[in-house]
């Protein structure tokens, strides 16, 4: 907890931090040498520098794991211009602010978001699967089917992360062929959602409401 005091207080009071080692650099050189001024004057440097391209990330990520959810979107708020940020470290922040979005039930910012982290470029191919299938669970709750079948196609010919991510995504297309009356298709995706041997309870119970109503389906 200690450690954790002491990185956020480095991480939020950078640029102050910065200031005072550049007045701490020019009181070096003009009252003892420049030769040790640089010193400061680095460290302000990177200060900055690290202000602007990381941001609060690696803080974020902690307060995450830890599940204090208010305690990393705090943090995330406190991101003036994301557009600055190292474009890995960029893509990571609009894919969390889109979840962050998802959960307060804010589908327009969030697929806003998505997009933006979408057109950064994602940092692994996983990661690019997964924001087009919260993009099709974006579409698919405001009723646009069409659009979140074409992304949820478009995530699992790319790669998901992991069974349950894939599973969830066969059982939307599923979903969605049911309500085209396209039976066949439907149980397709279905088996093809069964195969992944899904872990996630949520995801588990949707498998199972799922297989009460495929039962039915003749054919």
């Amino acid at each position: 907890m200690k450690n954790r005091g002491l990185r956020r207080f480095i991480v939020t009071y950078r640029l102050p931090l910065a200031a005072a080692m550049l007045a701490l650099g020019f009181l070096l050189g003009f009252e003892v040498t420049w030769w040790i001024a640089w010193i400061p004057f680095l460290a302000a440097i990177l200060m900055v520098t690290a202000h602007y391209l990381l941001g609060p990330m690696t803080l974020i990520q902690g307060y995450i794991e830890e599940g204090d959810m208010e305690g990393a979107q705090k943090l995330m708020n406190s991101v003036k211009y994301p557009d600055l940020l190292y474009k890995p470290i960029r893509s990571s922040y609009y894919m969390l602010r889109a979840n962050f979005s998802s959960i307060g039930d804010d589908l327009d910012k969030a697929e806003a978001d998505l997009r933006k982290g979408l057109a950064t470029g994602m940092p692994e191919k996983e990661y690019e699967g997964t924001a087009y299938l919260q993009l099709g669970a974006i579409a698919y709750k405001k009723g646009n089917t069409k659009e979140a079948y074409e992304h949820l196609r478009h995530a699992v010919k790319i790669g998901l992360p992991d069974a349950d991510n894939s599973a969830t995504a066969y059982l939307q297309m599923s979903s969605i062929c049911i309500q085209r009356r396209d039976f066949k298709s439907a149980k397709i995706y279905f088996n093809k959602a069964k195969s992944f041997k899904a872990t996630n309870p949520q995801v588990v119970e949707q498998i199972k409401e799922m297989q009460k109503y495929i039962a039915r389906i003749p054919g």
